[in-house]
């Protein structure tokens, strides 16, 4: 009663200071009194070492629209603007600024090896719970104590000392068996008074057992699916762990195509920038050679020289400047980039030589400031390609990153649900163990007169008098067995799901690459249409101005005709810029894109320990029974080899206006 009433005060006093403590931390603070848990807030920045800038900080000015004269031109073809990039980039950007906004999101070049090399689920981490274990304690004890029997130590009161060293190994195989070999060393010293060796005894033991499961945890395929300690819903084996790297490589591989898509699209982006601004150059060139005769007049007082020709002919040239302004400089619009419209990416058909230009050295990792410009060296190819339909829409259903990715997480769900039914079963193992003892009174001194028997404990052991076993059964299992039946419903139910996206994912990649087609043939339809256009503006222009010599017609029908044949011209190249980002969707979307153009890519070098170890095991493998794995089959084998289609070419003749006149227009399409 007394020690209670004792611990009743304590706990009363510790809950008034508790409570004064909580007081005295939310007094009211006299008004403008900085907050406490404020005051340390603030910005700061990170010491970390910065990596070299000498690439993006020049002492070049970058062009302008005010300052073009130091301007030099660099020929960049398609085929060498991929290779830079590839080249220079380590982090596969876009053009929405995903980089500085997402980071981690950003895919790079190290995402693969880093899925690879992660310690928890990685193809190493998953490998590592099969690792041997060592583990070694050893200890120190004094003893101290009063005991409740008068026969032990002197009169009950025992004293001594008690120094233990175990060791042990520990090695889990890949069919769940678990082996153990464990070493023991004491040595106890005590004052019991019948006690045979007074001095203190040693006493050694070595001892191996063997655990191996023979229902719920047995097995190779259960084992690598789900990993040693796997509980259901949670499964890290190896196979697991090998698919997450597979899908992360396609991951990585639909990266390099998005990115190799945007050089491309910013390449056409550029390309129609300079014939845009060639268009609108020429046309400026024709409205001041325009100005400059209507003004002759004009001053002559002439007739044809009225104020309200000169003043249209003065606006219409700086309409075509303000423009020859627009497309050489342009402004921070969206450019064609994928998921912009379409996977591939929508031709945008933005004006603008140096936003073009800045873009596409932002994919190049080239620096911004420089006085050389970017121009592309190659022209779209005029070529009528047509595709087998069959084929194309067979191979897209193969060669689509996406789809691959989808069917990894369609078999790892598969191997999941594996796994999750073997938590049905009872967990039933067969136990063995084996240990050999020894007992001295030293550990390892040689033999002393009058005790030939137990004069170290390691003889003793080695003779081999006393050894002990034990073999048996262990049964455990949950009544019920709710959480396994619950784990093979969810398992079932993300297997479904996985293959319902499958099927969904292959539907709208059939419907993306019938967009893709369609819009490649419009493109090159409507490239032939403007190209007619663009002849009948050029004819139309000279015989507008022919019939204003004769005073036939209106001036304003000749500043009219001018802008049309400026405006039919930059339409002409956009639909070849049109067309030639039409062809690239259909490999994009057919999954053909990196083989189109040129791009392979595969692992660097292993560490040469790798490799002398695949050669130990490929010749140890040679002389071993053959056993039929139980493991599920998990990959086909790699990729299949790009298949070439022969493309169906028909030569369309581009040639320029002012040389080639096409002999018929082209046949107008029946209006629905």
């Amino acid at each position: 009663m007394r020690l209670a009433c004792s611990w009743l005060a304590l706990s009363l006093a510790l809950a008034a200071v508790s409570g004064c403590a909580r007081r005295a931390n939310h007094a009211t603070l006299p008004p403008g009194t900085p907050l406490p848990h404020l005051e340390s807030i603030q910005v700061e920045y990170p010491d970390v070492e910065a990596p070299s800038r000498d690439d993006i900080f020049t002492l070049e000015t970058p062009p302008t629209l005010r300052d073009m004269s130091q301007v030099e031109y660099w020929d960049l073809s398609l085929e060498e603007a991929v290779r830079i990039g590839l080249a220079t980039s380590r982090v596969l950007r876009d053009l929405g600024g995903t980089v500085v906004r997402a980071p981690d999101t950003t895919p790079t070049s190290l995402e693969t090896a880093i899925q690879e090399t992660d310690p928890r689920f990685g193809v190493a981490g998953a490998l590592s719970a099969f690792d041997a274990q060592f583990n070694s304690r050893l200890f120190g004890e004094r003893v101290d104590r009063r005991l409740n029997n008068r026969f032990l130590g002197q009169l009950g009161s025992l004293q001594g000392y008690n120094n233990n060293w175990d060791t042990q190994f520990t090695k889990r195989s890949a069919t769940g068996t678990q082996l153990n070999l464990r070493q023991h060393i004491d040595f106890l010293k005590d004052n019991n008074p019948g006690n045979e060796f007074p001095d203190g005894a040693w006493t050694v033991w070595y001892e191996g057992e063997a655990r191996h499961p023979l229902l719920q945890g047995s097995g190779l395929q259960f084992n690598r699916i789900a990993g040693p300690g796997a509980t259901p819903g949670n499964f890290n084996g190896v196979l697991i762990a090998r698919i997450r790297t597979d899908i992360t490589l396609a991951e990585f591989e639909i990266a390099l195509r998005d990115f190799t898509s945007n050089v491309e699209n910013a390449y056409w982006d550029l390309y129609y920038a300079y014939r845009d601004l060639a268009a609108k150059v020429r046309a400026r060139d024709t409205a001041l050679e325009t100005w400059r005769r209507i003004h002759a007049l004009y001053e002559a007082g002439r007739r044809g020289g009225e104020a309200e020709k000169e003043a249209q002919a003065r606006e219409q040239y700086y309409r075509f400047e303000s423009e020859v302004q627009d497309s050489l400089a342009g402004r921070p619009l969206d450019g064609t980039r994928t998921n912009n419209g379409s996977l591939g990416g929508t031709f945008r058909g933005l004006p603008g030589v140096l936003v073009c230009e800045r873009r596409l050295r932002l994919l190049l990792n080239l620096p911004p400031n420089t006085n050389q410009l970017i121009r592309p060296a190659d022209e779209p190819s005029p070529a009528s390609i047509t595709f087998e339909w069959p084929s194309i829409a067979s191979e897209a259903i193969v060669r689509r990153s996406e789809l691959r990715r989808q069917r990894w997480q369609v078999k790892r769900r598969e191997m999941e649900l594996l796994a999750s039914r073997n938590f049905l079963l009872p967990s039933l193992d067969i136990v063995g163990l084996y240990r050999f003892r020894g007992f001295g009174d030293d550990l390892i001194n040689p033999v002393r007169a009058g005790q030939p028997e137990f004069d170290n404990a390691y003889k003793n052991l080695t003779g081999g008098d006393f050894q002990e076993w034990q073999a048996g059964l262990e049964l455990s299992m949950p009544i019920g067995f709710r959480q396994a039946h619950a784990g093979v419903r969810n398992a079932e139910l993300r297997l479904a799901r996985e293959k319902v996206l499958l099927e969904a994912q292959e539907r709208e990649i059939i419907y993306d690459l019938t967009q893709a087609v369609a819009e490649m043939d419009r493109a090159y339809v409507v490239m032939q249409t403007n190209y007619n256009r663009w002849v009948a503006a050029r004819q139309q222009a000279a015989a507008v101005e022919s019939a204003f010599e004769d005073d036939r017609v209106e001036f304003i029908a000749v500043l009219d005709a001018q802008r049309r044949q400026a405006e039919d011209e930059a339409q002409f190249y956009r639909s070849r810029a049109e067309y030639a980002v039409g062809v690239k969707n259909v490999h994009f979307e057919k999954g053909t894109l990196l083989d189109y153009l040129g791009i392979a890519f595969a692992e660097s070098a292993w560490p040469e320990k790798a490799y002398v170890d695949a050669a130990r095991q490929h010749a140890t493998r040679g002389h071993a029974w053959a056993i039929p794995p139980r493991a599920p089959l998990v990959s086909t084998g790699p990729a299949p080899a790009p298949i070439r289609l022969p493309a169906i070419e028909e030569e369309l003749p581009l040639a320029a206006p002012q040389d080639a006149v096409p002999e018929a227009p082209a046949q107008p399409m029946p209006v629905p």
